[in-house]
């Protein structure tokens, strides 16, 4: 019997809803754990969310909600795009939970218990002081600076000195580099596995194991004025969702007795790669046995980022494409593994293709004649060597050739290679042309025929099944097939389709999508988001000239300010994300736009009575200000 198999995406950032990106991984996961699955394997799958850190924080106040509320809100929509994509986790992990906490403790325990070969403490307290991207929620340097600012966030990152505790990772970066190298930790794509060692090459430094100024995150249990520094608390998930914390027997399985790999973007490389083997040695744990890291989503040439803000909807694609369409059109846009631009003009023309005109047509050309001329039954096959080898020969390698494809990480390989042999069997169907042997008489040769068609259809249907599950049981009990036979071995053998079986069908499993009419659809949604309001809606919001006359930073929020503000009948206390771009002395004096009858909200433990109007143009926030001299509480209209 193989080993089971655990697979992981990454926990997904909470600061925002779901986009493109999060179901593109979540796709591909799920197809790999599905194809282990017909192949016999015991497969646990897991993903979840990140719920810690600054961004969550920062994102929570701006919605006047406090953290778990924010937390509780946005989850939902995380696991909804899971079920609209039809993604068969066994399992959903979130790090605010009691059992996420209970490992993170016990792993930091371990950790801090621990010595180095040469005796040295691993984990010890210092000093830091240096630049963060809290977009990134990491530590930078100089040298990863554009311009001054972060590559991936176009921001300029906050300087910082803290106490924190550190961990010795260059005591642990020549055993990670050996087992890389071996492939025992193995890193692929191939060039992600050089860019590992390039950067263990480089006299990495030490990281910093918790936080001493962010306060929304797991305490350390050996100083409760720390929270674990993000990474460290996102990382712990793999094991905390399989018993590390509380139950020794599911961990046993699931992580010491298991193939377990790691699949994420490669955004992530360096924690994955280097950050969470060094924590696992240093707690005396096995390592994962492969970290895949697939290349990026881009849109129009740049990064898909939630905090860039160009982000595409998955639950739209569902909408348009149904789930099985969305789910092929994504991982089929470019080779699984490697960078790839969005294009969403094209879905609707390749959904067409390969869909619609290749395999729906196959299966209603074929499922139509039997009914027609085979009383609704499954003709007998013609198993004379000389009409079936050239389609045999096609079709007896996929199943093999497709599940290799699938542990190698070829994801698009297996779905394309399948997409062929349909086409293949398609000239096949043409060239014996079984409507002109019905009509000669010769209904053992049409019959033939159809069997041997309707027969690479089951073993597609089995093979594609991973990534279209639904249409695939569709396509499957248009020929009386259950998922009893839904297995890769089945797969293997042809002639396992019952003759006399009945066959059935009504609608074309794959209907053309009308691109006239997808477009209309498309705008009649976009003038829908328009959230128009009347003007009864707008006269009930109340604007007034507020002038600030005290500021300060909030604590443990690198964003926000509470501000004194004079409305003139009146002080309000109001919180503001406006830090960036405001400090306390450049804000005090100002004369701002107020919304003044909005509900009382608590941020981060403050009370805020209102909230200040601003413009934004990309990464520049400028807030409102009357152009003359108005008094404090004039009305704005």
């Amino acid at each position: 019997m193989p080993k089971p198999f655990y697979i992981t995406t990454p926990i997904y950032y909470i600061n925002d809803v779901p986009h493109i990106g999060h179901a593109y991984t979540s796709i591909a996961v799920d197809m790999i754990s599905r194809f282990h699955k017909i192949a016999g394997r015991e497969v646990f799958f897991l993903t979840g969310t990140d719920e810690h850190g600054n961004k969550v924080a920062e994102a929570a106040a701006k919605a006047g909600m406090t953290e778990i509320d924010f937390c509780n809100k946005i989850v939902v929509s995380f696991q909804d795009v899971l079920k609209k994509l039809d993604i068969e986790n066994n399992d959903f992990i979130r790090t605010t939970s009691d059992r996420h906490k209970k490992a993170v403790w016990k792993i930091l325990d371990a950790i801090r218990k621990a010595k180095t070969d040469d005796g040295q403490d691993v984990v010890y307290t210092a000093d830091y002081e240096g630049l963060y991207c809290t977009g990134c929620e990491k530590f930078i340097t100089e040298k990863d600076l554009v311009d001054g600012l972060c590559p991936d966030h176009k921001v300029k990152p906050e300087a910082l000195k803290e106490k924190n505790y550190f961990f010795r990772l260059s005591a642990f970066l020549p055993k990670i580099k050996q087992l890389i190298e071996s492939d025992e930790l193995q890193i692929l794509p191939e060039e992600r596995k050089r860019e590992v060692l390039g950067l263990i090459n480089q006299d990495l430094p030490d990281f910093s194991l918790s936080r001493e100024r962010v306060k929304w995150g797991v305490p350390i249990p050996f100083d409760k004025d720390q929270v674990a520094y993000v990474w460290v608390d996102a990382l712990s998930n793999y094991i905390s969702a399989i018993g590390y914390g509380d139950d020794t027997d599911k961990f046993n399985k699931w992580w010491n007795d298991s193939e377990v790999v790691h699949v994420m973007a490669k955004d992530i490389l360096k924690f994955h790669t280097l950050i969470w083997p060094a924590m696992l040695l240093a707690a005396g744990e096995k390592l994962p046995n492969t970290m895949y890291l697939h290349g990026f989503f881009t849109v129009n040439g740049e990064k898909m980022s939630k905090t860039l803000g160009n982000t595409i909807d998955p639950n739209a694609l569902v909408d348009q494409y149904g789930i099985d369409g969305a789910r092929y059109l994504l991982l089929t846009q470019f080779p699984f593994g490697v960078d790839g631009d969005v294009k969403a003009n094209m879905f609707a023309t390749k959904y067409n293709s390969d869909l619609a005109n290749d395999l729906g047509n196959l299966v209603s050309r074929v499922s139509k004649m039997i009914i027609a001329n085979f009383d609704s039954k499954v003709p007998s096959p013609n198993r004379e060597p000389k009409e079936v080898t050239d389609l045999m020969v096609k079709t007896e390698p996929l199943p093999n050739s497709a599940y290799a494809h699938i542990k190698h990480f070829r994801l698009s390989k297996a779905i394309d290679e399948a997409i062929e042999l349909i086409r293949f069997t398609n000239k096949y169907f043409n060239d014996k042309a079984p409507w002109k042997l019905v009509k000669e008489g010769k209904l053992d040769e049409a019959g033939g025929v159809l069997y041997a068609c309707a027969e690479v259809i089951r073993i597609v249907s089995i093979v594609l099944f991973p990534i279209m599950p639904n249409k695939m049981r569709e396509i499957r009990e248009v020929f009386s097939l259950d998922d009893s036979t839904l297995t890769l071995e089945n797969a293997n053998t042809f002639f396992d389709l019952k003759p006399d079986a009945a066959v059935q069908i009504k609608d074309s499993v794959f209907p053309r999508i009308d691109t006239k009419a997808l477009e209309k659809r498309r705008q009649e949604s976009a003038k829908q988001e328009d959230n128009l309001i009347d003007i009864a809606d707008f006269a009930k919001v109340k604007l007034i000239v507020a002038e600030v006359f005290e500021a300060e930073k909030v604590d443990g929020a690198d964003r926000l300010l509470k501000l004194q503000v004079n409305i003139g009948s009146e002080n309000r206390q109001v919180v503001a994300g406006v830090a960036e771009h405001y400090p306390p002395e450049k804000i005090k004096g100002m004369k701002v736009i107020l919304v003044a009858n909005l509900k009382p909200a608590v941020i981060r433990g403050i009370e805020s009575n209102g909230m200040l109007l601003a413009a934004k143009k990309g990464k520049k926030l400028t807030l409102l200000s009357p152009s003359d001299d108005l008094p404090a509480g004039a009305k704005v209209s």
